[in-house]
């Protein structure tokens, strides 16, 4: 038998500022299990962020067109989403509830704002898996067992990718958190032993010239700072974009803030630790690439340019194990995806705003997950995967668009954080305090900037799948207001039911459903 959530009353206006520590404070039920520690926390934040898939994935477009010297744009990148990590870990310190931003603007801006914020997080989620699994079939399966990839055998085998990682979520999450655990762990300690051997057999051998980390071929050196026009963004503005794909998606350990052990205290730094540790380690990883790069308008033209240098200087093993590493990373990547993609889903359904939340609410009591969630999710991964596969530019299309929508939903984020600082629910364990100000500036400044850089007309499909996203969610949404008005789409109020339910001595049973006899009910 499923269970359903509780959804209690509507309030058309926001809720009060009141600080919701448990589901049961913020009107729900805890459903559930409440078993992720620190490191369970953290490795979900730096299993998203993935710096072998990021850079495996970006650093051939980054080269061709900014350069070696596109490297550099990296740690900027990293201090501006540091930031942002920072802003997002107060806000889940004063809200620790599954949907993140969807959560935090709901309750603190209002639900109208709340719920557009949720389908951008929806679409965002959507095609970023794609982009991730898309790498292995492309680029490095093609690498590693030494076959033509074709557009046909990449849908294929992304396809397949894809099913598996929600398999694997839709049937434990316990299983799921298992295998990511294990893959972030290999991730780190591989990127760390790799890194270290670069810069020593680099040396030994005299391969290292740092002079090449300040070169722009391919890459025309002259403008090479220029900020460009209003279609096209200058070499140097699109090194941006190498970090900008990478570091992103740290957020998604606030969307398990339910399944977190003192989520307010754990999550915030969970986040910053992941952003910065995998910042310094996806920099020095870049440098020593770099440095071994030898020509680079030659290594631009190779389909793997990170496994190219790696297979030159410490030879076709240990090239064949790292392909090995990213095709692990890349899988734990989009296992967090798929996974933070589902409580997404079924935060917002069983708030009753989502396509089918009938059906995506439930959660599998047997399994204790969001079982039909996790087939939806599966489902759109695969019509976006269609979408894209008769492109001949698929992975720069797919990792721009999985650039774009987060910087939305970033800039957004902290815009609201912005307006609504001084009124903010009180946190439970982490607050910025006098540096709120500073990392304010940087992040605002930081994405202000990361949004210009789509001006770019190369990034006129990703513009178009966006639009189409937004044009289906404003359909459903103009749906929802005609047939309930704003006041349906309130949230519930940020109360304690479940503690209200067991003080009360005249508290009904469970329906079938799941929810307690004569309340609530389907609309």
């Amino acid at each position: 038998m499923d269970h359903v959530t509780h959804r209690d009353g509507a309030d058309p206006r926001p809720s009060s500022p009141t600080t919701a520590t448990s589901p049961g404070q913020a009107g729900y039920r805890q459903e559930m299990a409440r078993e992720l520690g620190w490191y369970a926390s953290f490795s979900i934040a730096f299993g998203f962020v993935s710096i072998a898939t990021g850079i495996f994935t970006a650093y051939g477009s980054v080269l061709n067109t900014s350069g070696p010297r596109g490297i550099w744009a990296w740690p900027i990148v990293v201090v501006g989403q540091l930031a942002v990590a920072l802003i997002f870990g107060a806000l889940a310190a004063r809200i620790p509830i599954s949907g993140y931003a969807y959560q935090w603007v709901s309750r603190i801006v209002g639900p109208v704002w709340g719920w557009i914020m949720g389908w951008i997080s929806f679409a965002f989620l959507g095609v970023v898996v794609v982009a991730v699994d898309y790498t292995i079939a492309s680029t490095i399966l093609p690498e590693l067992f030494r076959y033509q990839g074709t557009a046909q055998n990449a849908w294929f085998i992304t396809a397949v990718v894809i099913l598996l990682q929600a398999v694997l979520v839709a049937a434990s999450t316990r299983a799921t958190h298992r295998v990511n655990n294990v893959a972030v762990t290999v991730q780190l300690i591989g990127m760390v032993s790799l890194t270290v051997l670069l810069f020593v057999v680099g040396a030994v051998t005299g391969k290292l010239d740092f002079g090449t980390l300040f070169e722009s071929a391919p890459a025309e050196s002259a403008g090479y700072y220029a900020l460009g026009d209003m279609t096209h963004a200058g070499p140097f503005a699109l090194a941006f974009l190498l970090g900008a794909f990478t570091i992103v998606g740290f957020e998604s350990a606030a969307n398990l803030a339910e399944e977190t052990k003192e989520p307010a205290r754990v999550i915030p730094k969970a986040m910053a630790q992941a952003v910065l540790s995998l910042g310094v380690l996806g920099f020095l990883f870049l440098i020593a690439i770099t440095a071994l790069a030898g020509d680079p308008a030659e290594l631009a033209a190779s389909d793997t340019p990170v496994a190219t240098v790696i297979t030159a200087v410490l030879g076709s093993v240990v090239g064949k194990m790292l392909l090995v590493l990213v095709v692990l990373s890349i899988f734990s990547c989009g296992l967090v995806i798929t996974l933070s993609g589902t409580r997404l889903v079924w935060a917002m359904s069983r708030d009753e705003r989502f396509p089918g939340w009938r059906a995506l609410r439930r959660v599998n009591r047997r399994r204790g997950t969001p079982l039909n969630a996790s087939i939806f999710m599966l489902v759109v991964a695969q019509a976006v995967l269609l979408g894209f596969s008769g492109s001949t530019d698929a992975l720069f299309e797919l990792f721009s668009a999985a650039t774009l929508l987060p910087a939305i939903i970033y800039a957004s984020t902290v815009v609201m954080y912005i307006a609504k600082r001084r009124s903010l629910p009180p946190s439970q364990g982490f607050t910025l305090g006098r540096w709120e100000l500073p990392v304010i500036v940087v992040a605002s400044v930081w994405l202000g900037y990361e949004l210009l850089l789509f001006r770019d007309a190369s990034f006129r499909n990703p513009w178009l799948y966006v639009l189409l996203l937004f044009a289906i969610g404003a359909v459903y949404f103009l749906y929802l207001l005609a047939t309930r008005g704003r006041a349906g789409l309130s949230m519930p109020e940020m109360r304690d039911i479940d503690r209200e339910l067991d003080e009360s001595p005249d508290a009904p049973e469970a329906s079938d459903d799941g929810r307690p006899a004569g309340v609530g009910g389907d609309r």
